[in-house]
């Protein structure tokens, strides 16, 4: 037995981001994951990773990203969180290139793109495969540490019991999904598990492994969730079997525009109402989207048009996403316009964590896109990797300071592990209804009347009610934000108020879901407001 140990749940960049900062301090991590890294969810992100490295000559730095990054929150981060992810982008991206990305540069010199919600080019990319290129550096500087016996991986494990005691983690409990067999691994855990895509079956861009079960535990085991109203709707997917393709942000990057047939002529309606046009960020251009789709004098889908995109820039930039639409859609981009709508992207929120990545748990900590840190109401596309990378390298060092020696045992089977498909399915419906595009409490609190009686249904797993129970505390955490900001928009409430401008706090207290607002993680609590 090391004599330091720190359990990482997740292999994707956020995971092994955690697993190379142990390593290289000389602590022991095991690196437990349903899938193996190359099948992680942040294989499948396409468009960059944002640094204020400043090649192309516009005068780019740190601050700027600051600002935009918090403008595109909607100012609903934490400035100290997001001012430290801002400052030490370019040292990040410029690691990852050492270590191997394959970033598009020339001679060295990283070539930066546009991206959604920024004036300035600071997106390094690796043609449409940055996440892929990326995990793929990372995995193997992670089989390196494996080699000197400082990483121990647990391949095809699921995460399936928190195990507390007076807030303080003892262990968690993991399946092998070869064997059948439980174990109990004891020492502080990092969540690096994602978002919540298995909550939205078939309506999301992410792995469709990616159950979400991981912040249901959490959530069952004390930790506290926030911001989950807000749930990232990308304006650009299609829909393919089991879940929505993406077509990045990079095809606007690199000229394509969006338009909707109107009185019979092709409208670009976000040239025509923005100065950034298409690239507006995520939230404004799909509920633009939905806007005009339900506009009498429009007429059919939204297209992007990326006709106009030269030659040379599909031979190169996106020659990876010209070949996967062709290969999914069996049309060609560079000669026709795709038919495409929003579909579930990325969630802002998470779990909470303080300004060390811990939650309320002592020794629980999480990163990537299972913590509710770095992106306020919205996501800037391109700061979702940097966040991820970032906050698991973070998280590490914060764990490293709460490691110590534990051991890993056998427990008996654990049968609360198991979730109902029509459960899951329910759920989904449910939660599509009550958190669109544009929401209204009409909607919200039918929504959260049926997702009541799903959690009082008969039979139903103490997985599938933990689920259940998340379900509803992001219906009310929604239902009692009565503004609207970043990726929640009600029309009953459609401007934005500065007294909402805190966090959603979600506990479970006897059993049920409350909700508060509250300051920042890792900033004090001033509890304003209470719905529950």
């Amino acid at each position: 037995m090391n004599e330091k140990t720190v359990n990482i749940v997740g292999a994707g960049l956020s995971g092994l981001s955690a697993a190379i900062t142990l390593s290289r301090m000389g602590i022991h991590s095991r690196l437990v994951s349903s899938q193996p890294s190359e099948r992680a969810q942040s294989v499948l992100a396409e468009g960059g990773i944002n640094a204020a490295l400043d090649t192309m000559g516009e005068s780019d730095n740190p601050a700027d990203h600051f600002s935009d990054t918090m403008k595109g929150g909607c100012f609903l981060e934490s400035e100290a969180a997001v001012k430290e992810l801002t400052e030490n982008a370019p040292r990040v991206v410029t690691e990852l290139f050492r270590l191997g990305t394959p970033f598009q540069n020339e001679n060295g010199r990283l070539t930066l793109r546009n991206f959604g919600g920024q004036k300035k080019k600071r997106t390094a990319y690796a043609k449409s495969s940055t996440g892929k290129m990326i995990m793929t550096a990372l995995i193997d500087e992670v089989r390196k540490y494996e080699a000197q016996g400082l990483v121990e991986r647990f391949p095809h494990h699921d995460l399936v019991y928190i195990k507390t005691d007076e807030k303080t983690l003892q262990s968690i409990f993991v399946k092998d999904l070869y064997t059948g067999e439980f174990m109990s691994l004891g020492g502080c855990t990092i969540l690096c598990t994602g978002g919540l895509n298995g909550f939205f079956e078939g309506m999301t861009t992410g792995t469709t492994q990616n159950t979400g079960n991981a912040a249901a535990l959490a959530f069952g085991a004390g930790a506290e969730l926030a911001n989950l109203e807000f749930i990232q709707y990308h304006p650009t997917t299609v829909a393919i079997s089991g879940k929505r393709m993406l077509i990045s942000e990079a095809a606007r990057g690199e000229g394509g525009k969006l338009f909707i047939m109107k009185n019979g002529k092709p409208w670009y309606f976000m040239e025509e109402k923005y100065e950034l046009g298409s690239l507006m960020p995520r939230d404004v251009v799909s509920r633009e989207m939905f806007f005009v789709k339900n506009a009498s004098e429009c007429t059919g889908d939204v297209f992007l048009d990326m006709t106009t995109i030269g030659g040379d820039v599909w031979s190169g930039k996106l020659s990876d996403l010209r070949k996967e639409i062709i290969s999914y859609l069996k049309q060609d981009p560079k000669k026709e316009p795709i038919a495409v709508s929003p579909g579930i992207h990325f969630f802002m929120g998470g779990i909470r964590v303080n300004d060390r990545f811990e939650t309320n748990i002592k020794g629980l900590f999480a990163a990537g896109e299972a913590a509710c840190k770095f992106h306020g109401a919205n996501r800037l596309g391109g700061n979702s990797m940097l966040g991820a990378v970032f906050g698991g390298e973070t998280a590490a060092r914060a764990a490293s300071k709460s490691a110590e020696g534990s051991q890993v045992k056998p427990v008996p089977d654990y049968k609360d592990s198991v979730s109902s498909p029509q459960i899951r399915a329910r759920l989904r419906d449910l939660l599509l209804g009550g958190l669109g595009i544009v929401r209204s409490g009409e909607t919200m609190k039918a929504a959260l009347a049926d997702l009541e009686a799903l959690y009082s249904a008969k039979g139903i797993s103490k997985i599938d009610r933990l689920r259940v129970s998340v379900g509803i505390a992001a219906v009310e955490s929604a239902l009692a934000r009565e503004e609207s900001r970043g990726a929640h928009f009600r029309k009953d409430f459609p401007k934005t108020s500065e007294a909402f401008r805190r966090q959603t706090v979600a506990r479970l207290e006897n059993g049920r879901p409350v909700i508060t607002f509250e300051k920042f993680g890792g900033e004090g609590a001033l509890k304003d407001e209470v719905h529950s």
